[in-house]
């Protein structure tokens, strides 16, 4: 495991690897989501329960990497887990509680775009929470998961690691893209002028949270490509799966015409033929 030291190195912005060739990415890329079909397959029929949390800085690639992921995978075993802010009803509850909620039943897996983590990071560095509790969960987390692990649950958990000055570009693009504004809070604006305070906050959750049951694993992210081709091939390395037979798939033959007669065309209201005003 990296260490809070190592960690807080990969702020400062460095050249890093090359840009992954396109060409040698979407191949690799079509592989593992071969793989990450048959490591669904294996959970659904070993009645696993899978965990994947995705933790990291604004901007630092983790919902795309999570559509990465989760593209083939099927929606009814593989779904994805982003909580919007809690009600005033589930800020009275304890703090766990509607991530519990959330958790996979046998045969499920479950991608959280975001975590129980958020006290450690922007609930902390925006004073959303109090210092009580953010306290309370350092202590209560390392427990919880390690009750998870104890039941049988598979836990993974990634951070994804940019540097400053690659987050500000990311950033810059979003506000500048009408497309890409939607992405956009006043949270993720304010994390470019709190970056020392993430990266404190990121250190003591480090400290307190990566345990031998539960360990973190960091993504270098400066090149998205190679983070998720990183990220998928280690989920994979990570899980004693194999593939499952599966029954043979056969065509049923074509019936006969039975005399059915398609009522007309008028009588129905079609979608206009757009794409005919492109040609």
């Amino acid at each position: 495991m990296t260490s809070a030291g190592d960690a807080a190195r990969s702020d400062v912005a460095h050249p890093g690897p090359r840009r992954l060739p396109r060409a040698t990415y979407e191949h690799e890329l079509l592989r593992l989501q071969a793989e990450l079909v048959k490591l669904q397959e294996w959970v659904r029929a070993e009645r696993e329960r899978l965990v994947v949390l995705f933790e990291g800085r604004d901007a630092a690639g983790k919902g795309s990497t999570i559509r990465r992921v989760a593209e083939y995978l099927n929606p009814r075993v593989a779904r994805i887990a982003a909580l919007p802010v809690p009600t005033e009803r589930e800020r009275t509850q304890w703090y766990f509680q509607r991530y519990v909620a959330q958790l996979p039943a046998a045969g499920e897996i479950v991608l959280f775009d975001r975590s129980w983590y958020n006290r450690a990071g922007v609930e902390r560095v925006m004073g959303f929470c109090t210092e009580d509790e953010h306290r309370r969960f350092l202590e209560q987390c390392p427990i919880f998961e390690r009750l998870l692990v104890d039941d049988g649950l598979l836990l993974r958990k990634y951070w994804f690691s940019i540097s400053r000055t690659e987050q500000e570009r990311r950033l810059r693009k979003r506000v500048e893209d009408p497309m890409r504004q939607w992405k956009l809070s006043h949270v993720d604006l304010e994390s470019v002028t709190r970056w020392d305070d993430y990266s404190r906050a990121r250190d003591e959750m480090l400290a307190a949270t990566d345990t031998p049951e539960s360990p973190w694993y960091l993504v270098e992210s400066e090149d998205k490509r190679r983070a998720r081709i990183n990220m998928i091939a280690h989920l994979l390395s990570s899980v004693p799966y194999h593939e499952v037979p599966r029954p043979r798939v056969e065509m049923p033959a074509r019936v006969a015409a039975s005399g059915y007669r398609r009522p007309p065309r008028d009588a129905f209201r079609y979608v206009p033929d757009h794409a005919a005003s492109l040609e």
